[in-house]
C-alpha cells in the first residue's frame, strides 16, 4: 500500500465519518437524510483538513529531506544554501533544515580529509624519494671505501667527499624541512625593522656571484627613479626570500643571460621583482610550483640541486609578512617573481597599476 498524504486522509475521513455517522443514528429522531449529510461533511471536513495538513506539514517536508539528502549525495550545495538561512515555523521543516546543514557540513569536512590525505600521501612519497637520493649516495661511497677502495688515497678522498656533498644535501633538506615547520606553526616569529631591500639584495648577489659565473648569468638591479628600497620586514626572512628567487634565477635561467631585480614603489608599498631571460615555466606548472617538493622538471631540477622546498618557504614566510608571492611567466621569455613589503614607516594602502604595467 502506498503511504501518502491522501491515502492518510481517505483513510481518516472514512473513520470520523463512520464513527459520526454511528453515533447519530443512536439518537432518537435523526433521519436518513441528516445521517447522510452528517456522514458527507464529516467526511469532507476530516479529508480536507487531514490531507492539507499532512501534505504541507509532514510529507512535503519529508520529500524535500529526502531531495536534500539525495543533493548531499551528489554535492548539489549551492541550491539549497538560500533555504537554510531562513528559518521555518514548522517544526519538521527545521529539523530538515538542521539535517541538511549538518549533513552538508560533514559532507565539507570529508572533501576537506581527502584533499588533505592526498596531499599527506603525495608529501610521504616526494620527502621519502628526496630522503633517498642523499643517502643512497652517501652509502654506496662509505660501502665502496669499506670494500677497500679506502686504501687508495686518491679514491678514499674523492669518495668521501662525494659522501660529504651527500650528507650536505641532507642535512640542508632537513633544515628547509625544519624552517617550514617552524614558520607553519608559528614557532618562528618575524621581527619587524626598518631596512633597505636594495643593499640586502646587494649582499645576495655576493653570495650568489660564484654561482652565477659558472653559467656566465649576469646579476644587475634595475635603475631606481628614486630612493624607494626601505621596507619594514624581517631581514633575515626576505635576505632568504631573495637568495632562494635570485638562487632561482641563476638554476633555471639562460645560461650566459640575467637576472635583474627591480624595486618599484607601489602606494605604500615597495614592489620587488625579480626576473630571468630562461624558457619559463608553462601555465599548468604556476599554480603549483609554490608546493613542497614540486618540480617542473624533475631531472634537469635534481641535477641542478636544490631540496624543492624553497619556493614554499618563500610563499611562507611572505604570508607571514600579510603578503603573497606571485609569478608571471612566457615560454622562451622568461619567468618573474614579485612580491610587495610594506614601506618603512608605511601604514596606508594606495593601490596603482605601475606593477602591471612594468609585467607587461
Amino acid at each position: 500500500m502506498l503511504l501518502n498524504s491522501r491515502a492518510v486522509a481517505l483513510l481518516l475521513a472514512f473513520c470520523v465519518s463512520s464513527i459520526t455517522t454511528a453515533f447519530l443514528s443512536l439518537l432518537q429522531g435523526v433521519g436518513v437524510v441528516a445521517l447522510i449529510v452528517a456522514a458527507s461533511l464529516s467526511f469532507a471536513s476530516t479529508f480536507l483538513l487531514t490531507f492539507l495538513t499532512f501534505e504541507f506539514m509532514i510529507f512535503r517536508e519529508i520529500l524535500k529531506l529526502y531531495e536534500g539528502i539525495d543533493k548531499i549525495n551528489r554535492k548539489e550545495f549551492k541550491s539549497f544554501v538560500a533555504t537554510l538561512e531562513n528559518q521555518s515555523a514548522n517544526p519538521i521543516k527545521r529539523v530538515n533544515q538542521a539535517i541538511v546543514a549538518y549533513a552538508s557540513e560533514k559532507q565539507r569536512e570529508i572533501d576537506e580529509l581527502k584533499k588533505l590525505e592526498v596531499f599527506r600521501r603525495e608529501f610521504i612519497a616526494d620527502i621519502s624519494h628526496e630522503l633517498k637520493t642523499p643517502i643512497f649516495a652517501a652509502q654506496g661511497f662509505v660501502l665502496t671505501l669499506l670494500e677497500g677502495a679506502v686504501d687508495d688515497d686518491n679514491v678514499r678522498y674523492k669518495f668521501l667527499n662525494k659522501a660529504a656533498k651527500s650528507l650536505e644535501g641532507l642535512n640542508l633538506l632537513v633544515q628547509d624541512l625544519l624552517t617550514l615547520s617552524q614558520i607553519e606553526s608559528g614557532d618562528i616569529v618575524m621581527q619587524f625593522e626598518n631596512f633597505d631591500i636594495q643593499e640586502l639584495t646587494k649582499e645576495v648577489f655576493e653570495q650568489l656571484e660564484e654561482k652565477a659565473q659558472k653559467r656566465n648569468v649576469t646579476l644587475s638591479i634595475a635603475p631606481l627613479e628614486a630612493e624607494v628600497s626601505f621596507v619594514n620586514a624581517d631581514y633575515s626572512k626576505i635576505m632568504q626570500v631573495m637568495t632562494n628567487l635570485v638562487n632561482n634565477g641563476i638554476k633555471y635561467g639562460k645560461e650566459g643571460g640575467k637576472v635583474e631585480v627591480e624595486f618599484i614603489k607601489e602606494g605604500s608599498y615597495i614592489v620587488t621583482l625579480v626576473k630571468d631571460d630562461g624558457h619559463g615555466i608553462a601555465k599548468e606548472h604556476l599554480k603549483r610550483i609554490f608546493e613542497r617538493f614540486y618540480r617542473v622538471e624533475k631531472s634537469r631540477s635534481r641535477q641542478q640541486g636544490g631540496t624543492g622546498l624553497g619556493l614554499a618557504i618563500v610563499k611562507h614566510i611572505l604570508q607571514k609578512h600579510n603578503t603573497e608571492i606571485q609569478v608571471s611567466s612566457d615560454i622562451g621569455k622568461g619567468t618573474t617573481f614579485f612580491f610587495k613589503l610594506k614601506a618603512a614607516n608605511a601604514s596606508l594602502v594606495i593601490p596603482s597599476a605601475k606593477t602591471e604595467d612594468k609585467l607587461a
